[in-house]
């Protein structure tokens, strides 16, 4: 079992965090793990469409109301969602406005605390995410 296959199963590093690569992740994961979605946030223009990408790759429930508190309902249940744990695997952000931005990493990490305090591990992995987030693994020296 590699590091970061792990890392990615201990509810205790639940969180908000960044990576170079999604390769580290979908090949850490390959073999079993907590589920992996991939949300690709590229081109999202706005909080509804922002909204609307989580509500298509996590397959969110018909009473998902569009809004952050309803993301955060969702993210907080899913359990339409089989898995041991989750890994939602975020490209494209770049480009998304800051304060949506902000926001976003706010819903995410409460998710990640709501998980953690029931024992399963709930990762938010943005690729290619700002300095700002802490990195996944830490990174090597040179």
């Amino acid at each position: 079992m590699t590091k970061l296959l792990q890392r990615l199963q201990d509810p205790s590093r639940s969180g908000v965090y960044r990576v170079a690569r999604s390769d580290e992740v979908l090949d850490a994961t390959s073999g079993g793990g907590p589920l992996v979605t991939r949300v690709s946030l590229s081109g999202a223009v706005g909080k509804s469409e922002l909204l609307a990408r989580f509500a298509r790759a996590l397959r969110f429930p018909t009473w998902f109301g569009g809004n952050w508190d309803a993301l955060e309902d969702c993210l907080t249940d899913l359990s339409w969602v089989e898995g041991e744990g989750h890994v939602l695997l975020m490209d494209g952000a770049a480009r998304l406005q800051a304060d949506d931005f902000g926001v976003l990493v706010d819903v995410l990490s409460s998710a990640a605390r709501y998980w953690a305090g029931r024992g399963r591990p709930f990762f938010a992995v943005f690729v290619e995410g700002p300095a700002s987030l802490a990195p996944l693994m830490r990174e090597k020296s040179a």
